[in-house]
């Protein structure tokens, strides 16, 4: 187009104050607000500017632009001020995905986090005494209960605030009882960070080359070292490292020794480890502190859905450990949060540390997470969506996923270009949690005759709420364990619209 034509086009073009007086335009600052629907008006004309520039419209396409612009101009409005964090329905069987949010809350930990965010609260002020406060008491004295003294709940373990919780030291069967207190920073990153700034900055600190792992988002345990200003201690190879490895490592400058869990991966073949047992034993000789960076960590025993070899918080405190990190969205089913459990000098140290106020949570993660909490204290488990998801029975699966194929099918045979039927699967937890760990489910599975699968995913992820499913050998699979049943009628309404 000549520059002529693009001038003429342009002057086509009102001006933003003369499109604010439009009778539409109006009304939708009366409902919105000036500043929005401007902004809104200007976007337009802006993008209609763009396409005169770029030669890719005419006369007759501006004119036809023109009629519906208040039209275009609400529909920006809509987008501009319509939530971009927005809710899914995770059909991947991933419990734990990360990109998905991970653990999902409670409903009554929204409840919780409704009352207190909505409201002044004692976050930092003890009522009975009517002075300020600390905020970790929320949530401490529930973790004392659950990670004190053995009571009569041997998958949890619960005990009264401020008991001691015995271990066995791995020294010819001694006992030495120590008091267990927590902490609560942002996530289990910023819990390792803490940890190893305030107990070996400018120190050594003991791992195996085997556990430098790099988990999402390009956490590596050397970096995190670094910036804890601690120095890293290699011992050991990728898949063997000795107890003997650690021993000849320890000096006078040797401040922890550290066991870092291997998310996401394992290794198998020719490998040795220490047992956490050798491990503290070898620390209560040579007077050194072991931590252990659990990332997923969980509060009950995976044991009772099957999955084996997976260490939890009170094992790795059973067995002596002085500090463990892990995180609150994972397989504890809380919100985002790292956590700091161990012997309470320690923990008092990273209480004391300027670092910890950086890396604190607010009111709404303590209110989360202590509603969570108090689930596991009642032994209330099936409350926690994640423990629910990871204790239902392939069968209940079966059941909603047939129901809903039998609906869908009644639809889909009159234009039979929807192919649904069911398949046996697996699900994961995901979250760096036992990755080679497998729970048995039953899929629903899409093909169409029209669409590829990846086309159809493509039309699932664009359904309101969006579905998140997983394709494989050509066809799109969802897996009901991670979806709320609640959300079935809506799931089988989406895939008829596909048939």
């Amino acid at each position: 187009m000549s520059t002529t034509g693009k001038t003429s086009l342009f002057q086509k073009l009102p001006s933003t104050d003369e499109l604010l007086r439009h009778p539409q335009i109006q009304r939708l600052i009366e409902s919105e607000g000036h500043v929005a629907v401007a902004e809104s008006v200007r976007i337009v004309l802006s993008r209609l500017r763009e396409e005169i520039s770029d030669d890719r419209i005419d006369e007759k396409a501006v004119d036809l632009a023109l009629g519906g612009f208040p039209a275009a101009v609400e529909r920006q409005l809509r987008q501009m001020l319509s939530y971009s964090l927005r809710q899914v329905v995770n059909a991947t069987g991933v419990i734990l995905h990360t990109n998905l949010g991970r653990a999902p809350l409670a409903a009554y930990a929204l409840d919780h986090v409704r009352n207190v965010g909505g409201a002044y609260s004692n976050l930092e002020f003890a009522l009975a005494q009517g002075r300020r406060g600390q905020r970790d008491v929320h949530v401490d004295r529930l973790f004392q209960k659950l990670l004190a003294n053995d009571n009569n709940n041997e998958n949890i373990g619960t005990a009264a605030p401020g008991r001691p919780v015995e271990h066995n030291s791995g020294i010819s069967h001694a006992i030495s009882t120590i008091v267990i207190s927590t902490i609560v920073v942002n996530n289990n990153a910023a819990a390792v960070l803490l940890a190893l700034n305030s107990l070996a900055e400018g120190g050594e600190v003991v791992v195996s080359r085997g556990e430098l792992v790099e988990i999402g988002g390009s956490f590596r345990i050397p970096e995190v070292m670094s910036k804890s200003n601690a120095i890293l201690r290699e011992v050991g190879t990728t898949n063997r490292t000795r107890i003997a490895d650690y021993e000849k490592a320890i000096n006078e400058r040797t401040r922890l020794l550290l066991r870092v869990h291997r998310s996401n991966f394992e290794i198998t073949g020719f490998t040795e480890q220490p047992g956490l047992d050798e491990l503290v034993a070898l620390a209560r000789r040579r007077n050194v502190p072991v931590m252990e960076d659990l990332g997923s960590g969980a509060l009950f025993d995976l044991r009772w859905v099957g999955i084996h070899g997976e260490p939890g918080v009170l094992d790795s405190l059973r067995a002596g450990v002085d500090i463990v990190t892990y995180s609150g969205d994972k397989l504890l089913g809380g919100p985002q949060a790292g956590l700091i459990s161990g012997r309470a000098d320690l923990v008092a140290r990273m209480r004391s540390s300027s670092l910890f106020r950086a890396l604190r949570v607010d009111k709404l993660t303590y209110a989360a997470l202590e509603a969570t909490l108090l689930s596991y204290v009642k032994g209330d488990y099936d409350t926690v969506p994640v423990l629910r998801m990871l204790r239902l029975p392939k069968e209940e699966i079966a059941r909603r996923a047939e129901k809903i194929v039998i609906a869908v099918q009644s639809t889909a045979r009159k234009s039979g270009s929807l192919g649904i039927e069911l398949a046996d699967g697996e699900s994961v937890i995901g979250g760096g949690a036992a990755p080679s760990a497998v729970l048995p489910t039953r899929l629903i599975a899409l093909t169409h005759a029209k669409l590829s699968a990846d086309e159809l995913n493509d039309q699932l992820r664009a359904a309101t709420p969006p579905v998140i499913a997983r394709v494989d050998e050509g066809r799109v699979l969802l897996d009901l364990r991670t979806v709320f049943p609640e959300q079935d009628a809506n799931l089988g309404s989406q895939l008829a619209s596909l048939a």
